[in-house]
């Protein structure tokens, strides 16, 4: 696929997920976790398709899968649950910014280092880092929203 098709697509879903996380939408367990799960999907595939990777590459690649994927789950703590329509609804905060912003430092820095350290670049997909952060958020979205009782959206965005 086509390096600019392909940051286009990601643009696109990144976008249109913060966008309506933004505005408040109802909390959708397929939703929550279909849009990570794309983008863990593309990253794992080109992760494979990446020549000369090495036990040290994949070893930084898992180092840095969980870390993302905490700074996700502490972004997902950030985002407020309500109910509405008797449904539990969803919404990005001040907050939830804030802790994207030091998460991008912290895993801009990550990156630094582990290439300094010898990673090779093209063993770090940027859409699989995406998609695990999303995955980190959507995980603690998803606990915190079982724990309120209140039901999860069906499709259609109502009980």
């Amino acid at each position: 696929m086509n390096g600019w098709l392909l940051a286009a697509i990601i643009a696109i879903i990144t976008a249109i997920v913060i966008a309506k996380r933004l505005r408040g939408e109802p909390v959708n367990a397929r939703e929550l976790f279909i849009a990570p799960l794309v983008l863990i999907a593309i990253g794992v595939t080109t992760l494979a398709k990446a020549d000369h990777l090495t036990g040290g590459d994949v070893a930084w690649a898992t180092a840095g899968a969980a870390l993302g994927c905490t700074l996700g789950a502490l972004r997902g703590a950030t985002v407020q649950l309500f109910a509405r329509d008797g449904v539990l609804w969803q919404r990005y905060t001040g907050r939830t910014f804030l802790v994207a912003a030091l998460s991008l430092l912290t895993m801009a820095g990550y990156g630094l280092l582990a290439t300094k350290l010898g990673m090779h670049e093209n063993a770090r997909p940027l859409q699989l880092g995406i998609g695990i952060s999303f995955l980190g958020e959507s995980l603690a979205v998803a606990h915190r929203g079982l724990t309120t009782g209140t039901p999860f959206a069906t499709e259609r965005g109502r009980r």
